[in-house]
């Protein structure tokens, strides 16, 4: 079965590190851009960078 996935790329940044830890403990695969993605990733949140 494949995993759903999330990409999260906001510019108010605010609670997105519980919002990723929530979805990342329900299975999901994050992908994240820029700021965000460095954001969620020193948060420990494991996080796939799809910048181009």
């Amino acid at each position: 079965m494949e995993r759903p996935t999330a990409l999260i790329s906001v510019w108010d940044k605010t609670g997105i590190e519980e919002l990723a830890a929530s979805l990342q403990s329900m299975g999901w695969t994050i992908l994240s851009t820029g700021g965000t993605a460095t954001r969620l990733r020193d948060s420990g949140i494991e996080v796939r960078d799809v910048s181009e």
